[in-house]
């Protein structure tokens, strides 16, 4: 019996091209990606004589609450013990997170409360509230 002897062969894959594939795959993503734009509610926003504008958005987290009372975390409908636990996660993973309150001009004020108070229990203590900027309102 004659054993054959094997000769190792070298596959050799063809590396110049590799960096125009890696740029055109880059620049094929960035073209097509579609930035998601936060939806949440329709709310008509309260009047307010003086506001400030705020640049500074990566550190927001967004809450809706519509006219019927329903609450919008970042797009994702909840209820008010929900806030709790989502804002503890939040917080956990950024101390300097906003809670961003765009509430309705006519929902009841009890649906606010308990959202403030659920930001509370989770220690989120950094609140601010959408208003909509009218000039001579009031005295």
């Amino acid at each position: 019996m004659r054993l054959k002897q094997r000769i190792p062969s070298k596959t050799n894959i063809p590396t110049s091209s590799m960096s125009d594939i890696a740029f055109l795959l880059l620049l094929f993503f960035l073209v097509t990606t579609k930035f998601r734009k936060e939806i949440g509610f329709q709310v008509i926003l309260p009047e307010a004589r003086a506001t400030e504008r705020i640049i500074k958005t990566e550190d927001l987290a967004r809450i809706f609450i519509n006219s019927k009372g329903q609450i919008s975390v970042d797009d994702f409908l909840v209820q008010p013990s929900d806030v709790v636990i989502r804002f503890r996660l939040k917080i956990a993973e950024n101390p300097a997170m906003i809670a961003y309150i765009k509430a309705d001009k006519r929902v009841k004020y009890n649906y606010v409360d308990q959202v403030l108070e659920s930001l509370r229990e989770a220690k989120a203590l950094r609140v601010i509230f959408a208003t909509e900027f009218k000039e001579g309102l009031g005295g």
